[in-house]
């Protein structure tokens, strides 16, 4: 198996929503020990992400990248998400990648109680804001959702932004000039059948010639106790099949369970499962332990430790 990056994703599904600085601290001295090349937290009602990894990347420096995954658009504005990744890309001395994405309709609606109004257009608008000022630059944007006319005086290197996209449009427009894209409930098939054609599409267009980054996540749980670790698997999918763009882009993988996209068993056949994402494209590779019981924990852990080791 060989991929560019293999992480660590802390976040919402799973039970693993970081309630304190303190248990984000835990998490990232997980991945820093497990020998992990980057790691990532999740949105969530709990800490901000952010924040989170400002408080902390400097704890651990064997770690080469930490990030967001993903922080949803709406509700902010470039360049209050600009001051605080940068100040972030400051903290943890240049390591810190930004992955945002559109949110869900359902979330903007009624949790923000926002106009959910051509999200396509708000993204790439944000986006066109975002990129100067994360790179250090004056941002002179004037669109019809989102307007910026900032510069940032702050001491930081360049913020590269990876973009939650399962639609045509999004997917093309990461691979136009984003550093690429970061999935969700997104099996192999659909990375190499769906996925990567916009994605190529799109770098094509923007005559492109650098590589696009394909990050997948992908939930494991190391165990002799399929039927416990498969009902959590069903609990998580539900969750993501309630967003009906997720419905969609599981549609391509072609199962008739979409929670068979955890991979549960042995480690050999987890290990196999995860050949399958290098194979069709993913340059990442984000693992969320997705386990039931401690005992299936420690077992998916020290799987994990001896094999990165």
């Amino acid at each position: 198996m060989k991929n560019d990056r293999f992480g660590i994703r802390w976040g919402l599904a799973g039970g693993t929503t970081l309630a304190s600085i303190d248990e984000a601290r835990d998490a990232a001295r997980f991945a820093e020990e497990m020998g992990a090349d980057s790691f990532w937290i999740s949105h969530a009602a709990a800490i901000d992400s952010i924040v989170a990894l400002a408080c902390i990347g400097r704890d651990f420096p064997g770690i080469c990248e930490v990030g967001t995954s993903v922080v949803p658009l709406y509700g902010r504005h470039p360049v209050g998400l600009a001051q605080l990744a940068r100040t972030t890309q400051n903290a943890v001395g240049g390591r810190f990648t930004l992955g945002v994405g559109t949110a869900s309709k359902r979330h903007v609606e009624e949790a923000l109680g926002l106009s959910w109004d051509k999200p396509f257009s708000y993204t790439r608008e944000f986006i066109e804001a975002l990129e100067p000022l994360l790179a250090g630059q004056q941002a002179d944007t004037s669109g019809e959702q989102i307007s910026a006319h900032a510069k940032l005086a702050i001491d930081a290197e360049p913020t590269p932004i990876l973009l939650a996209a399962l639609g045509p449009r999004m997917l093309k427009f990461a691979g136009s000039r984003l550093a690429g894209t970061t999935l969700g409930q997104c099996g192999p098939r659909t990375i190499s059948s769906y996925i990567l054609p916009y994605l190529q599409a799109g770098a094509e267009q923007a005559d492109r010639d650098d590589k696009i980054r394909v990050m997948a996540l992908v939930r494991i749980c190391v165990t002799d106790d399929y039927a416990g670790a498969k009902a959590l698997a069903r609990e998580i999918s539900a969750q993501y099949q309630a967003n009906p763009s997720y419905a969609n882009a599981t549609k391509h993988e072609g199962l008739d369970d979409p929670s068979d996209l955890h991979l549960i068993g042995s480690w050999q056949q987890v290990l196999d499962g995860l050949a399958e994402y290098a194979e069709a494209g993913a340059t990442d590779l984000r693992i969320q332990v997705a386990t039931h019981d401690e005992a299936s924990r420690q077992k998916t852990c020290q799987a994990l430790t001896d094999y990165l080791s």
